[in-house]
């Protein structure tokens, strides 16, 4: 299996987790990212550390809490395949935080360098801003959930519905060049569901000299690492695609280059 692709366990450690991404494991410096999943009454508490987090609610209701603040009963969609959005929580560092699921849950844990700079807050899904990008079979759902418009140091947390038969991250782009203001530095990881689970998504991650030119076969409940390059997803007719992307990097802003071999797509004519 591919270095990029990152497999669940299949039994979840004493805390619940069962994907587990940081800094270390994926050889980069800024992004960490794990998957919990709770059963009911099943509590999770941490020390955010250096790190700021934020807390995605993928499914699942739970009491949430850090050291100065407490949000009881938050939650709403019991598959991320409702489309509608997450609740989520931000927590700085050097906080805490305790998840106490009142059904099981599945619980996103997206972290990156905190500078101190937030109070913890919740995020409501009155909050997220919802937007349909692209046309046709490039058409896909997004919930920007923790854009760079919305205060944190250094997170950007978005997830995406592409559905049977359509692309998305597409055109390619990437942002591997601290280059701004044309282009920003920001790993990134993508957290798949496929519905019917069965099913599985194609992501291509590639450079432009192609020293990194993966094809990758993603099933329901894996992770993919993208470095660096360029990051196109595909979801096969009969399957629905959802994806959880985390990034950070030196500077929080989301700038991004597009294949110029590509980048013609955006231009067509809509018919």
């Amino acid at each position: 299996m591919s270095k990029l692709i990152v497999k669940p366990e299949q039994t979840p450690d004493r805390e619940g987790v069962v994907l587990n991404i940081t800094p270390e494991s994926a050889q980069w410096d800024y992004v960490g990212f794990q998957v919990v999943r709770l059963a009911e009454g099943q509590t999770l508490r941490r020390e955010t550390g250096s790190m700021e987090v934020c807390l995605v609610l993928l499914s699942g209701i739970a009491d949430v809490a850090t050291a100065h603040e407490a949000w009881p009963g938050i939650g709403r969609r019991m598959s991320v395949f409702e489309k509608t959005p997450p609740y989520s929580v931000y927590v700085p560092n050097d906080d805490r935080y305790e998840v106490t699921a009142r059904t099981a849950v599945e619980l996103a844990v997206c972290e990156a360098p905190g500078r101190g700079g937030h109070a913890a807050r919740l995020i409501a899904p009155e909050q997220v801003g919802v937007e349909m990008r692209g046309y046709g079979s490039i058409e896909r759902q997004v919930h920007n959930i923790l854009p760079e418009q919305e205060p944190a140091d250094s997170l950007l947390v978005v997830e995406v519905f592409t559905p049977s038969g359509h692309w998305s991250s597409y055109p390619p782009h990437k942002h591997d060049r601290d280059a701004l203001p044309d282009e920003s530095l920001l790993e990134e990881t993508y957290y798949f569901r496929v519905q019917p689970e069965q099913g599985f998504a194609v992501q291509r991650v590639y450079t432009d000299d192609r020293s990194l030119d993966e094809t990758l076969i993603v099933q329901d409940g894996q992770a993919v690492l993208v470095p660096k390059g360029y990051h196109p997803v595909s979801a096969p007719p009969g399957y629905e695609v959802y994806y959880l992307n985390v990034m950070a990097g030196p500077t929080r802003v989301w700038k991004f280059h597009n294949d110029p071999d590509h980048a013609w797509i955006m231009t067509k004519p809509r018919t």
